[in-house]
Parts: C-alpha cells; sequence; structure tokens
C-alpha cells in the first residue's frame, strides 16, 4: 500500500511527464520485441524477423517523440516509466512469456498494442486540456498504426506456407517437451502404482495404510521418473527441449497418476473407497488413450487395448497378491 501510495497518479502528470512515459514506454517495448526475435531466431527465423521489424516501428516512434519532447521542452527527458505510474498498463517479463510457446509470444505482442491503444484513448477521453487531449490522441493513433504495422509485417514475413511449418514444428516441440515426458510418466503413475496400492488394500482392508503406501509409491515414483527423464538426456542433439521441463512434466504427472486411486483411500469405508478407486483407474486409463491418440496419433483402439489391457493385468495381479 505504501508503494501504491508514492506512485503518481495518471491524470496529475504533466504534458512532459506524459510524453516522457510514452518515450520510456516505446523503448521498453522495443527491447521487449528484440527479445522476442533473439529467442525465436533459431527454430523461428520469419517470426524472429516479424518481431526485428515490429522493434523498428518502435524506435522510429520513439525517435519522433524525442524530437517533440526536444521542441516543445528541450534535451533533458524525466526518468518516468510504467512502474511510476499507478493504473498504467504493465508488460510481462519476456522469459514468462517466451516458455508459453510461439502462439503465446504472438498473442502477447498483439495484446501489447491493444493495450496500448485502448489506454491512450481512454486517457484523452477524460482530459480537458486540448493540448494534452490532442497528444494522447496522436499517441492513441500511433498505437493503432503499430497494429497495422505488424499485419503488414505479418504478410511480409509470415505467409501461409511458412506460419504453417513455424505451427508445425512448434506443436512438433510441444509434444517433446511436455506431451511426451508427461504422458510417461502418466502412464507409469497410474499403471505402476495399481499393484503396491491393491495389493495393500485387499492384504490389509486398512484404508489409512493404502493411502500411506499410495501416496509413498506415487511420490517416490514421481521423484524417480523425474530425475530420470531430466538425466537421461540434455535435449541439445534430441531437440527434445529443457531436461528441466520434461523433468518437471514427467515427475509432477507420474505424481498425480498414482495419487489419483491412493486419495479415495481417505475414506474411511473400505468398500466405498475401492469402488471409488476401481472407478478412477477406468478413468486414467482412457485419458492416456485418449492423449496417446490426440498428441501421439496413436490409433484410438490401439491405444485402448494397450492401456487397458497393460493397467488390467497390473490391477489383477495387486489384487491376486493382496487376496493371497
Amino acid at each position: 500500500m505504501r508503494f501504491m501510495a508514492q506512485r503518481k497518479r495518471f491524470r496529475d502528470l504533466s504534458e512532459q511527464e506524459i510524453l516522457a512515459l510514452a518515450i520510456s514506454s516505446e523503448e521498453d517495448d522495443a527491447r521487449i520485441y528484440r527479445g522476442y526475435a533473439e529467442n525465436l531466431r533459431a527454430d523461428y527465423p520469419a517470426s524472429a524477423k516479424l518481431f526485428d521489424g515490429m522493434a523498428a516501428e518502435e524506435d522510429e516512434h520513439r525517435a519522433r517523440l524525442i524530437d517533440l519532447h526536444t521542441r516543445r521542452f528541450g534535451k533533458t527527458i524525466p526518468l518516468i516509466r510504467r512502474e511510476h505510474v499507478a493504473g498504467y498498463y504493465n508488460r510481462r517479463p519476456v522469459w514468462l512469456v517466451e516458455n508459453l510457446g510461439l502462439d503465446r509470444i504472438r498473442e502477447e505482442a498483439e495484446a501489447m498494442e491493444r493495450d496500448a491503444e485502448r489506454f491512450y484513448l481512454s486517457a484523452a477521453a477524460r482530459t480537458s486540456d486540448a493540448a494534452t487531449r490532442k497528444l494522447l490522441g496522436d499517441l492513441a493513433a500511433a498505437e493503432a498504426g503499430h497494429q497495422a504495422t505488424a499485419g503488414e509485417l505479418a504478410d511480409a514475413h509470415l505467409d501461409a506456407a511458412t506460419r504453417d511449418d513455424e505451427d508445425m514444428a512448434a506443436h512438433r516441440q510441444f509434444v517433446l517437451t511436455w506431451v511426451q515426458p508427461g504422458l510417461a510418466g502418466l502412464m507409469d503413475g497410474s499403471v505402476s502404482t495399481l499393484a503396491p496400492i491393491f495389493a495393500t488394500a485387499f492384504a490389509t482392508q486398512d484404508t489409512w495404510t493404502t493411502f500411506l503406501v499410495g501416496v509413498a509409491a506415487s511420490v517416490g515414483a514421481g521423484i524417480s521418473m523425474g530425475f530420470t527423464e531430466a538425466a537421461s538426456d540434455d535435449g541439445e542433439l534430441s531437440g527434445r527441449g529443457s531436461p528441466v521441463k520434461r523433468g518437471l512434466a514427467s515427475g509432477v504427472m507420474t505424481t498425480l497418476g498414482g495419487l489419483g486411486h491412493a486419495l479415495p483411500y481417505l475414506i474411511p469405508e473400505f468398500w466405498t473407497a475401492t469402488a471409488i478407486a476401481f472407478a478412477i483407474v477406468f478413468f486414467e486409463l482412457w485419458a492416456i488413450a485418449w492423449i496417446q491418440n490426440r498428441y501421439m496419433d496413436t490409433p484410438f483402439f490401439r491405444a485402448v487395448f494397450q492401456v487397458v489391457l497393460g493397467g488390467s493385468l497390473v490391477l489383477a495381479a495387486g489384487i491376486l497378491i493382496g487376496s493371497g
């Protein structure tokens, strides 16, 4: 609250400060676009050219704003940035967006231009001073021009075939980095924990003991799968992406796969908990089959046969061992 109180309100800014704020915003956006370009250059060169062009446009507008400031107020530009003004739009850090894929970066760039235009339009509508109103209107028009320029640059650098190629490459990278290790983890967590959980359940008919065994098996398998995935391939030669991301996907999904049919044993009544656990196992196996069909292009019925058959065999083994 103290930090918010120290920030200036937009309506309290002078015309010079508004112009300085616009200059710093243009500079920040140019840096963001260049960051996008560098992150995409190796895998998506056409999109990198798009963001290079958008950064150049931001530089051009910043230069025009600096010329205007020099004519009106002199060469000394006040230091005022987005974080100094209450209610001013913020930008997400480049590192946060870059990890979400090509489409997310494109969407973020479009949102950047829309946010700036809307802000300047609404600010102009609330301003009674004619000079300030004209300045804000000019900035809104400049941001609208940025959107038109972005469209022109996209047409120049991203024809339909190029965009399709980059989208396919992005989808393939998503599958290799997230889906494949996550699916392997989900299969391991869902199937491999069936035997110890249901063996314990039928051997003891104690729901709390079964729950503890299930949690231990799930967490242990998740840690093991996560470290194994991360350590098995650094992604440099295989192109499978960051080992940290793959290890995280594998470890988390392994744990969730096991916890799914362990959590029902928090219910004290044994047969109620077991019936719910059976139902969850059924949905887990069908979910695995669906993911295989959706992302790995495995024929659906073959995926169902493989997963359901394998899961049923492990489940039966656990029940037989526990009942014996």
